[in-house]
């Protein structure tokens, strides 16, 4: 083991170069370097501790919040039941009484009657909801269709006698929903009279102390209700899916569901395809906030959108305050391309070329206006003016109406001197010495321009006319006597001639056969 040199002597043996006073100063810089960087990765984890403090106080203090909101609702639930059960005893005793004086009464239904007002209504629908008469209630009902706006007002009045409301509304509905079975009568569509009817249930059967929190249905019925929708979607799988189902027995089945209270979570996925499915009905949003869809709000809009749906994505998207995200603007300017482009296509659509000339245009011009009336409807409902002026679209509309006007009025023929209006006769021979041109023919006889009905052409030798023939000096017959313009006239008749379409039907109002004493414009 050596001995310790003495410091001077050390000194004295090795001198410090430079090149080692680099080595140091190097290692000083990185430990530096990493002290800073050690400091900044512990000043960023007690950041990071203290924000999540802080979130986890908020949570813990917004599970406060929740749980004494939940445990003061349930308080007012336990208080609010007496005072729920007395006003059910008050109404019950009150349905007795106004039920015992429709008894004595008499009060007889004439199904034909007429309804003045929403007063004479009323009186119709009360009796039959007091005695329970579910299924004349039901007739009544769908037989009113064009009072529709009448009956969703009186109809939660007269659903008030009831003794059991949710009882009768589903034995009312029974005959259609959740199976229709009415046999050769299914054509007739009811889904609105059932859509109807369970809406106006909704404030029949509101806890009137805590609202909407608790509905008034009993057991035994809320259990019925769920054997309704379960039988209807068994149906739907028996039928082949969403695609099988008409929309109205879709919004008859969501409804049903919103009204008894019987959504089940597991069922979500079903319920926002059914309401995808059926997106167009101007109540689907409200639906699908109360089927518990807001979550998936957001994809649902999307989808939509990406169906050329934008129009009802725009309603969806004011439903659930989703318009920062969705601008709807946009939305409508992009539906009004796609409705261009689906008219544009119809015209081009080579098996439109076989019929009418006018028929493409017309079904054009009605999808566009279509699309016109839906846009400034929306604009003007969500107060887009300002964004979405409706003035150029209104312009749009006013011009595709004139020009259907315009197609549908039919063309002035001249009035001619030699038509012979006292017995519809034929008309004379152009007299030849007035025309520079000596090929002059007369008009046929009756036998050959007037065909009968049992007919279905002309004979054979049809003259060809002239095109040069001129009458009264210098004024010639018009080139197209008829109401075709020539965009729509079709080739009806090879020849030179402008004659009348060949499967005209007989003249309207003479079972003979013969011309009227007039000139008449075919169209």
């Amino acid at each position: 083991m050596g001995s310790i040199p003495d410091p001077g002597e050390l000194t004295e043996l090795t001198q410090p170069s430079f090149d080692e006073f680099q080595r140091q100063t190097s290692l000083m810089t990185s430990c530096t370097l990493l002290w800073k960087e050690l400091s900044d990765h512990i000043n960023s984890l007690e950041q990071n501790l203290m924000r999540q403090s802080e979130a986890l106080k908020r949570k813990i203090e917004t599970l406060d919040s929740e749980t004494k909101a939940s445990l003061d609702s349930l308080k007012k639930r336990e208080l609010s039941i007496e005072d729920s059960v007395k006003i059910a005893l008050n109404r019950v005793e009150f349905h007795t009484k106004a039920a015992m004086k429709t008894l004595n009464d008499d009060v007889e239904y004439n199904p034909d009657g007429e309804v003045d007002d929403g007063d004479g209504l009323l009186q119709l629908l009360r009796p039959m909801c007091l005695k329970m008469e579910a299924k004349e209630f039901w007739n009544l009902v769908t037989g009113k269709k064009k009072e529709i706006d009448l009956l969703r007002v009186k109809i939660p009045e007269a659903l008030l006698g009831c003794i059991d409301p949710a009882r009768f509304v589903m034995e009312a509905i029974s005959e259609v929903f959740p199976v229709d079975k009415r046999g050769s009568e299914k054509g007739n569509d009811l889904g609105w009279a059932c859509v109807l009817i369970l809406e106006s249930l909704i404030p029949v059967v509101v806890d009137p102390v805590i609202g909407k929190s608790r509905m008034l249905v009993t057991p035994s019925m809320k259990e019925k209700a769920k054997e309704i929708a379960d039988t209807w979607k068994r149906s739907l799988e028996e039928r082949g899916g969403i695609d099988n189902f008409r929309t109205p027995d879709v919004h008859t089945f969501l409804q049903h569901l919103v009204t008894f209270g019987i959504v089940k979570k597991e069922d979500l996925e079903l319920y926002r395809k059914l309401v995808v499915a059926s997106a167009w009905r101007r109540q689907m949003p409200k639906l699908a906030v109360s089927l518990g869809l807001g979550d998936r709000m957001p994809d649902m809009i999307e989808e939509l959108i990406s169906k050329g749906q934008q129009l009802d994505a725009v309603h969806f998207t004011y439903e659930v305050g989703l318009v920062d995200k969705f601008p709807p603007v946009p939305l409508l300017k992009a539906f009004l391309r796609d409705a261009k482009k689906a008219a544009a296509s119809i015209l081009e659509d080579p098996n439109n070329a076989g019929r009418a000339a006018v028929y493409p245009y017309q079904l054009a011009a009605r999808k566009e206006q279509s699309a016109l009336r839906a846009v400034i409807k929306c604009i003007e409902e969500y107060k887009l003016e300002a964004e979405f002026s409706p003035e150029n679209l209104k312009k749009r509309l006013e011009q595709l109406e004139k020009t259907k006007t315009d197609k549908r009025k039919p063309a002035v023929v001249p009035a001619n001197k030699r038509t012979r209006a006292s017995n519809g006769g034929p008309m004379p021979p152009a007299k030849a010495g007035r025309s520079t041109n000596a090929n002059v023919s007369s008009f046929p006889s009756p036998t050959t321009f007037v065909r009968s009905p049992s007919h279905t052409h002309y004979p054979g030798g049809v003259p060809t006319y002239p095109s040069s023939l001129t009458m009264y000096g210098s004024r010639s017959p018009p080139t197209n006597p008829y109401a075709y313009s020539p965009e729509a006239a079709p080739s009806l008749l090879a020849g030179t001639y402008p004659g009348p379409p060949i499967n005209y039907p007989a003249y309207g109002g003479y079972g003979n056969g013969l011309a009227p004493p007039f000139q008449q414009a075919y169209y």
